[in-house]
């Protein structure tokens, strides 16, 4: 192993430290360090974890564990002052001042006393933060070494924090202050669904009407713990039922918006894309899967994997202005998409590639707004840039992504399920270019996923009621005819 001098650990001996000399360690505090110490104390306090009961408490906001910067001290004596071979004897600290998120502490060691018995050292410590005020105070007695050790300096392992409940949090505040809408809820006839429901009602997202035969929800409800005072609930035979009448709902103005059960997509879909009685616009329907993956620094929007199976330009396109819509609902204001396909040039044999050329350019002539396209991109240029630059691609897009266009529904969908299955990403899902907001979500995704993709349809429903994150992009001319699939 080739060690460079900085790559190197080493000590400082007993009797190379004089009474008075001491050390510095400086540390930013991120969220990321309270979420890390947490997991690895258990120490789950809500002042250091809980921002709505951080706000009211008497610090205003979430604040570090007091031990994280006892930690620094202990980093410090066992890293470099004296280092290797320190053994902690005790310590003794006071805890004057809290650190917040954003707060640079600087740890001082000075050694104060020596005990040549022993090989004893006591080390005054000191931790101030940016404003030069003292946050801990106190003493630490090590047995300090007495040969010298030089080790190579281990690198610390990546660690990437995935706090799925801080990430919904952060998407439930984007309809903080909007009025709940009303929901159909079609066949909530299991724990999950039924429980996704009901969160979002608690939330203040939705008023849900719960569509079902009435025996088996409240048998579902008893067995999960769940109540259903004060919801609307509507009998109905079976599952093809539930879904005639939440449509029904719909057009009749009774609900902003519609939500799948625990019924097969296909059962819903097909009472959706009914001629006379369906929620057809002339845009085409398609699906977006909305991602917050830990390792990527933005929300992800995965387009289509769930309705279109293989869609042709025109279908491609329209799926693109439905998805802009979304993504302007959700806050950004020109996002920047990247058309997928296997390689970065347009090559005649593929036609996902002759469809990116095609779609940039119908962006270019305004045929396609409110967004920065780029295409074709593999999946690795289209998230990251130093792929991109390593393949000497330039790109608006690359390593920015919001949104992502891809192929055809089998490789859209193996996509957003291996980024939810095993890079824990926290998914929803909406169906766009219907009259309303569909919530369309596997039977297998958890409560929490639901009422994720209800916070979609809220904003989606408020931004229609007030015209706002539209992308203003023509509508298809060409009704759809029939749902191509759908997959879950």
């Amino acid at each position: 192993m080739d060690i460079r001098p900085t790559d190197i650990i080493q000590n400082r001996t007993y009797d190379e430290i004089a009474v008075g000399d001491s050390a510095t360690l400086v540390r930013t505090l991120t969220g990321d360090d309270i979420r890390v110490f947490a997991a690895m104390s258990g120490d789950v306090n809500p002042a250091h974890m809980d921002a709505e009961y951080a706000k009211a408490s008497v610090f205003h906001e979430v604040i570090a564990h007091g031990m994280w910067g006892a930690a620094l001290i202990s980093a410090l004596l066992g890293t470099e002052f004296p280092g290797p071979g320190t053994i902690y004897a005790g310590q003794s600290l006071r805890f004057l001042r809290p650190v917040h998120i954003g707060d640079t502490v600087t740890v001082k060691l000075t050694a104060k006393t020596k005990t040549d018995h022993g090989h004893r050292i006591v080390f005054d410590c000191l931790c101030s933060n940016q404003n030069g005020e003292d946050i801990i105070t106190g003493e630490a007695e090590v047995k300090a070494p007495t040969e010298r050790i030089s080790r190579p300096r281990w690198p610390l392992p990546e660690l990437i924090v995935s706090d799925k409940a801080a990430r919904l949090a952060a998407l439930l505040g984007l309809a903080r202050g909007l009025a709940p809408i009303s929901i159909a809820v079609a066949h909530p006839c299991d724990a999950e669904s039924l429980k996704g429901a009901l969160d979002a009602a608690h939330a203040g997202l939705v008023v849900p009407i719960l569509v079902a035969p009435l025996a088996r929800l409240r048998a579902v409800a008893s067995a999960a713990g769940l109540s259903l005072d004060g919801i609307e609930c509507i009998d109905v035979p079976h599952s093809h039922a539930a879904a005639e009448q939440a449509v029904a709902l719909v057009r009749a103005g009774r609900a902003e918006a519609l939500m799948k059960g625990s019924l097969h997509t296909d059962e819903l879909m097909h009472a959706v894309v009914a001629h006379d009685t369906g929620l057809r616009t002339a845009r085409r329907l398609s699906h977006v899967f909305v991602m917050d993956v830990p390792t990527y620094p933005r929300r992800l929007l995965i387009t289509d994997a769930a309705i279109n199976i293989e869609p042709t330009l025109e279908e491609k396109a329209d799926i693109l202005r439905n998805a802009i819509e979304l993504a302007r609902a959700l806050g950004i204001a020109t996002p920047k998409v990247a058309v997928l396909a296997a390689v970065e040039t347009v090559n005649p044999k593929m036609r996902a590639t002759l469809d990116a050329a095609a779609l940039c350019k119908m962006a270019d002539r305004g045929q396609i707004a409110g967004a920065v396209i780029d295409g074709p991109l593999a999946f690795d240029n289209a998230i990251s840039a130093l792929a991109a630059r390593t393949k000497g691609i330039v790109s608006p897009v690359a390593g920015e992504a919001d949104i992502l266009l891809v192929p055809d529904l089998e490789s859209g969908n193996m996509l957003a399920k291996q980024l939810e299955y095993l890079a824990d990403a926290q998914s929803a899902g909406i169906v766009l270019g219907a009259k309303v907001p569909i919530v369309l979500t596997s039977r297998a995704d958890d409560a929490p996923t639901r009422m994720a993709s209800c916070v979609l349809a809220l904003l989606l429903a408020r931004a229609a009621a007030g015209g706002l994150g539209r992308a203003g992009a023509s509508l298809s001319a060409v009704p759809q005819a029939e749902l191509d699939g759908s997959v879950e």
